[in-house]
């Protein structure tokens, strides 16, 4: 009897033994097999287009950032200047998220839009100062597809409006690490300053060494690539290229209120000489005296 006990206890213990290795076993599984948890992918697409009647200059200038920002895709004119509420489709089509439409007006004024599609905010601005990369010729080069850091001026965070545009630049010129054109390197860097009320935008290659010692220690220094511009903001809407207004620039004055302002100015120039004009000849009519009789026009008449 006691030799029974004995097996039976063995075989219990074994039992148990197993069924902790079986338990172990399927915690393990579990912990395998449990779902990840996913992590927020950056997934912006930026559509890049502009609208008929654009220049040479303005055309290098997209050529310009489609190489600047692999996370780009461009699209064909826009036939309609008026029809701005067909460029959230063409985003959604596109499977973009965020538009980026120059639209050019006459005399080579250039507005540039920049909004998040299809729900908004978007930014009107006004560029000038448009200097692409072929005429800067600067000594500065960075990898095609490669990313770049983005700096803001503090100034945009002292207002309301330049937090949004802050908001609104990260997404659309921050290019994502998945990028389907985008490589693993960052070499350059993309800055975003505020003066006198505009955005000046200009873009630096990041050397890590002294191009004079290239044997001696690092040391970090920025050489200008280019392309650079300045963009001064008008209005801010809620909605995709339309909606209500949220912000307004009060000290913004359109390139067609400076034109007309000095055409009229020379129109008042014309009509003050031509006031003057017939104020001399008034003045020499008063002055003429009267004819005598002994004149020598009447005498040898």
């Amino acid at each position: 009897m006691a030799s029974l006990l004995k097996v039976q206890k063995k075989n219990s213990s074994k039992a148990d033994a197993k069924g902790k290795r079986k338990a172990e076993a399927m915690d393990v599984d579990e912990e395998i097999f449990a779902p990840a948890t996913k992590k927020p992918r950056n997934k912006q697409r930026v559509l890049l287009l502009s609208s008929r009647g654009i220049t040479h200059r303005m055309r290098h200038l997209m050529n310009d950032l489609e190489v600047l920002l692999p996370h780009v895709k461009k699209d064909s004119k826009l036939d309609s200047k008026s029809q701005l509420h067909l460029l959230p489709e063409l985003a959604d089509l596109n499977n973009c998220n965020n538009t980026l439409y120059f639209e050019a007006r006459r005399h080579e004024d250039l507005y540039l839009w920049a909004a998040k599609t299809p729900n908004g905010p978007s930014i009107k601005m006004h560029v000038q100062n448009v200097h692409t990369m072929d005429e800067l010729k600067m000594t500065g080069n960075c990898l095609r597809g490669s990313r770049g850091l983005l700096s803001f001026d503090k100034a945009f965070d002292e207002t309301e409006w330049g937090k949004l545009t802050k908001e609104v630049f990260t997404h659309i010129f921050g290019v994502p690490p998945q990028a389907r054109k985008a490589k693993p390197f960052i070499d350059h860097i993309l800055t975003f300053s505020i003066l006198d009320d505009k955005i000046w935008f200009r873009n630096y290659q990041i050397i890590e060494k002294d191009p004079l010692q290239p044997n001696g220690p690092p040391q970090t220094s920025l050489v200008e690539i280019g392309p650079r511009f300045v963009l001064t903001p008008i209005r801010i809407f809620e909605g995709a290229f339309g909606g209500a207004t949220v912000y307004s620039n009060p000290e913004f004055i359109s390139p067609a209120a400076v034109r007309s302002a000095l055409k009229r100015e020379k129109g008042e120039k014309y009509v003050s000489r031509k006031h003057a004009e017939e104020d001399k000849s008034g003045r020499k009519e008063r002055r003429r005296r009267e004819e005598d009789e002994l004149a020598v026009a009447k005498v040898f008449s």
